[in-house]
């Protein structure tokens, strides 16, 4: 199953417990989904409500958590060459959001997570909303 050429990172933040593996699934299979094959970059953080926060106000002027943001790496059309590495940018998930959005739509929090990275992935791919 290592047949793929998929770079992903995962931070999270200490205290919080999450399946890591789950999460580099999902991006596997949307990038799979979405017809990459090539090298390609993404990297995942789980942080906490006052980081996601910050990160909102910062880029979005949001004064408040969200569930999820993207940061792309790529500006337009992206244009890769058949030996470079597609660097699709960053994903950040606020867990504790991210716990209250699964409570409340009565779901596993490691499933609300991977619901939220393919989004979040989804938005780096090009599709909004």
């Amino acid at each position: 199953m290592a047949e793929n050429n998929f770079s992903i990172q995962i931070y999270v933040e200490s205290r919080y417990k999450l399946d890591r593996k789950r999460i580099k699934q999902t991006v596997e299979h949307v990038l799979k989904q979405k017809g990459i094959t090539g090298p390609t970059e993404v990297s995942i953080a789980i942080v906490g409500s006052r980081k996601m926060r910050t990160l909102n106000n910062t880029y979005r002027n949001i004064d408040k958590a969200t569930n999820v943001l993207s940061f792309s790496q790529m500006e337009g059309e992206a244009t890769v060459m058949p030996d470079s590495t597609l660097i699709l940018g960053d994903v950040i998930v606020c867990y504790p959001v991210a716990v209250e959005d699964a409570a409340r739509d009565n779901m596993l929090v490691d499933r609300k997570i991977s619901e939220l990275v393919e989004h979040g992935l989804l938005h780096l791919l090009g599709e909004h909303h």
